[in-house]
C-alpha cells in the first residue's frame, strides 16, 4: 500500500524507519560507513556543542556518543525536538552540525542557513549526506524514489504539508553548485570546503527502507570494493554527496 503524507509525516513512519535500518545489516554497515567519516571530522573543530539535525531513524549516537540528536518531529530516541530553521542554541555555541539526508526536506533552507551561521563557532563545521545531482542519480531519483527531484526549481524553496512528505532533492545541488554565487553572498560566513559525489550503487544494492536487500551484510566489505572501482566515473554516477562547510569569520 502506498503512503499517503500523513502516514510519512507520521513520528511511527520515523520509528519504523529505524527498525528498518537496524535489522537490515547491509544497510546498517552503510550508514555506520557515513557516521564514521562524519567522527573522523571531528578532530581540529572548537570544543562546542556538536549537534545531528533530523536525526530521524538514525543511530548517531552509537558512532559518536556526545552527539545532541535532534528531530522536528517528537520522537523518543532524540535528545530534543527543534526545527532546522529554529536552533535551540546560543550564539557561537555549536562546533558542528551533521545532517544525513535532511537538507532537501527544508522548506526554507536560506533560514536554516541564518540559524546555523549564528550558532557555529568560528571554525565549526556543518557536515552534510546529502542526494547528488548526477546522470545517474536523476535517472533512480525520478523514477522509482518517491520523493520529488527538481533540479530546474526556479528557487530553493518548496511547498510542503509536512516534515517528510515535502522536499525536493534537487536543493543541494542548487544551492552548492547552480547557485553557489548566491549562497556565498547571502551567508558569507559559511565557506564551502568539500562537495563530493559517492555511492552509486550500494544504497540501491541494500534496498534502502523500501525494499529487500539484495545483498547479505558479509557482502558489504567486496561490494564496497567493487564499487570504489567506479571512483573516476562517481561524478556521473553518485547517487549521494558529502557537502562540508566550515564557519570562518573573515567575510
Amino acid at each position: 500500500m502506498k503512503k499517503t503524507n500523513k502516514d510519512l509525516d507520521a513520528p511511527e513512519t520515523t520509528l519504523k524507519h529505524r527498525e528498518i535500518i537496524l535489522g537490515k545489516t547491509f544497510l546498517k554497515k552503510l550508514y555506520t560507513e557515513w557516521y564514521s567519516n562524519f567522527k573522523n571530522d571531528l578532530s581540529g573543530i572548537p570544543e562546542g556543542v556538536i549537534l545531528e539535525i533530523g536525526s530521524g531513524g538514525g543511530f548517531l549516537k552509537e558512532v559518536v556518543p556526545q552527539v545532541t540528536t535532534s528531530d522536528i518531529l517528537p520522537l523518543s530516541t532524540c535528545d530534543m525536538c527543534m526545527s532546522a530553521d529554529k536552533i535551540g542554541f546560543p550564539n557561537d555555541s555549536v562546533s558542528a552540525i551533521f545532517m544525513l539526508n535532511v537538507l532537501h526536506h527544508i522548506p526554507n533552507v536560506e533560514l536554516f542557513f541564518l540559524e546555523a551561521q549564528r550558532v557555529l563557532k568560528s571554525n565549526g563545521i556543518i557536515y552534510m549526506i546529502e542526494p547528488a545531482n548526477t546522470w545517474f542519480s536523476r535517472m533512480i531519483y525520478t523514477t522509482i524514489h518517491h520523493e520529488p527531484f527538481n533540479p530546474k526549481a526556479k528557487d530553493w524553496h518548496f511547498a510542503t504539508t509536512g516534515p517528510l512528505s515535502g522536499a525536493n532533492g534537487a536543493i543541494p545541488w542548487l544551492v552548492f553548485k547552480r547557485d553557489i554565487k548566491k549562497f556565498e553572498h547571502l551567508f558569507p560566513l559559511l565557506k564551502l570546503i568539500l562537495f563530493k559525489p559517492h555511492t552509486p550503487f550500494r544504497y540501491l544494492l541494500s534496498g534502502g527502507l523500501s525494499f529487500f536487500s539484495l545483498f547479505p551484510g558479509f557482502m558489504f566489505g567486496p561490494v564496497t570494493s567493487f564499487e570504489k572501482l567506479f571512483t573516476p566515473l562517481f561524478p556521473k554516477l553518485g547517487m549521494f554527496q558529502t557537502i562540508k562547510l566550515v564557519k570562518s569569520n573573515a567575510q
